[in-house]
C-alpha cells in the first residue's frame, strides 16, 4: 500500500517541476495549503445533505406544492396479473402486435384490455407530477444558494474574477482561506450526492450524460483541490452555477402549469447557458488553464489530465446546447415563436436603454406574464 500510495501521489505527475509535497507542507504560520485528505470530508457532508434533501422534498418542498394544486396523486393501477407481469418485467413493456395476440388468446381476453393493462403498468412506473416538482425544487435552492455564495465570495475577495492570470501567479504556493474550502467542500459533497441518487431519482433520456458531467464534475473538484488550482477551479463552479438554478425554475413552472412563466424563464436560462458555457467559460476559462497558465507555471502531467477534464465538460455543453436549441426551435413550431420574440426584445431593450429603460421593460414583461 506504501508503495502504491508513492507511485499515486507522485510529484512528477502531480506538481510542477522544481516542487514537491514538502515544500506545500513548510507553511509559515497562519498559512494553509489545500491537502488531498480534505476531500474525505465531503463523502460524510454528502450522506447529510442527502438527509438534509429528503428532509427537504417531504416537509418544504412537498408543502410549496401543494400551496400551487400539485398533489401527490395516486394514478390508476394495474390489475395484479402474473402472466402480464412477468412479460412486463422479463421481455416487453410495451409488446407488439405479436405478443398482444397471443397474451389475449392466453388469457382469454380482448386485445384492448390487454393494451390497457400496459398502459396502466407503464403508467405506475412513471414518477408524479409531485415528485418531479419536489426534486426541481431541491436543486433549485441549493444551486441559487451555492451560486449567490460563490458570486459574493468572488466578487469581494478575489482578484482573479477580473484578471484570470491571477490564478497562476505564484503558483502552487497559494494559500487557502477557510471561505474557499467551505465553497469547494460543500460543492464536492453536493456532487456526490448526486452521484449517488442519480439511481433513485427520476430516470431521465440523459441518464449516462448527467452521470458522465457528475463523475467529471467530482474529477475536476477533487483534481483542483489536490494540486491546488482552486482558483481557477472556483471560477468553473461558478460559471456552471449561473444556469443551473434557472433550470430548475423552469421546471417547477412547468409542473405547476404556468407555462407564460415557464416559458420566460426557460429563455433567459437558454441564454445565460450559451453565454456562460459557449462563450465565457471557453473564452475565459479555457484560454487561462490551456494557455495562460502554460505561459506562466508551464506544462506539467497533471496539467494535461485537468484541462482534458475540462475539454470534456466543453463536449457536454455543445451536446447540452444542441438540446436547448432543438426545444426552442419545437417551440417555435408550434406556434410559441411570439414568446420567444416578445421577451428578447424586452431583454434586448432593458438592457440597452440601461436604468430608464429597464425598469419599464420588467413592468411590461411582469403585465404579459399575468395576463
Amino acid at each position: 500500500m506504501a508503495a502504491l500510495s508513492a507511485w499515486f501521489w507522485s510529484e512528477r505527475f502531480w506538481l510542477p517541476h522544481n516542487v514537491t509535497w514538502a515544500d506545500l507542507s513548510e507553511q509559515a504560520p497562519g498559512v494553509e495549503y489545500p491537502k488531498p485528505a480534505h476531500l474525505f470530508t465531503a463523502l460524510p457532508l454528502a450522506l447529510g445533505i442527502f438527509g438534509v434533501r429528503i428532509l427537504f422534498e417531504r416537509f418544504i418542498a412537498s408543502a410549496c406544492a401543494r400551496s400551487l394544486h400539485i398533489h401527490p396523486g395516486v394514478g390508476r393501477r394495474a390489475q395484479p396479473n402474473a402472466v402480464l407481469e412477468k412479460v412486463f418485467t422479463s421481455i416487453t413493456k410495451n409488446p407488439d402486435t405479436r405478443h398482444l395476440d397471443g397474451l389475449s388468446k392466453q388469457l382469454d381476453w380482448d386485445v384492448r384490455k390487454v393494451q390497457r393493462w400496459f398502459r396502466h403498468r407503464r403508467n405506475q412506473d412513471k414518477p408524479s407530477t409531485h415528485t418531479k416538482f419536489c426534486e426541481s425544487m431541491w436543486r433549485f435552492t441549493f444551486y441559487l444558494g451555492i451560486f449567490i455564495y460563490g458570486v459574493h465570495f468572488l466578487w469581494q475577495v478575489i482578484p482573479w474574477m477580473w484578471d484570470t492570470r491571477h490564478c497562476w501567479y505564484g503558483y502552487p504556493y497559494q494559500p487557502l482561506s477557510s471561505g474557499m474550502y467551505y465553497f469547494y467542500v460543500i460543492q464536492l459533497a453536493f456532487y456526490w450526492s448526486l452521484m449517488f441518487s442519480q439511481f433513485t431519482d427520476i430516470k431521465r433520456k440523459d441518464f449516462r450524460v448527467m452521470f458522465i458531467h457528475h463523475l467529471a464534475t467530482v474529477g475536476l473538484i477533487s483534481f483542483s483541490y489536490a494540486n491546488n488550482m482552486v482558483r481557477v477551479g472556483s471560477l468553473v463552479m461558478c460559471v456552471h452555477d449561473a444556469s443551473d438554478f434557472l433550470l430548475e425554475a423552469a421546471k417547477m413552472a412547468n409542473y405547476a402549469k404556468f407555462q407564460r412563466v415557464c416559458d420566460s424563464i426557460f429563455i433567459v436560462f437558454s441564454l445565460v447557458f450559451f453565454v456562460t458555457r459557449l462563450i465565457i467559460y471557453p473564452l475565459w476559462v479555457l484560454n487561462s488553464t490551456m494557455f495562460e497558465s502554460w505561459d506562466i507555471v508551464g506544462p506539467y502531467p497533471s496539467w494535461w489530465v485537468f484541462n482534458s477534464l475540462l475539454l470534456v465538460l466543453q463536449g457536454l455543453h455543445i451536446f447540452w446546447s444542441y438540446l436547448i436549441a432543438r426545444i426552442a426551435i419545437r417551440a417555435v413550431s408550434r406556434g410559441k415563436v411570439s414568446h420567444y420574440l416578445y421577451i428578447c426584445l424586452l431583454l434586448a431593450v432593458g438592457l440597452g436603454n440601461g436604468p430608464f429603460g429597464r425598469p419599464i421593460c420588467a413592468q411590461a414583461l411582469t403585465s404579459w406574464l399575468m395576463s
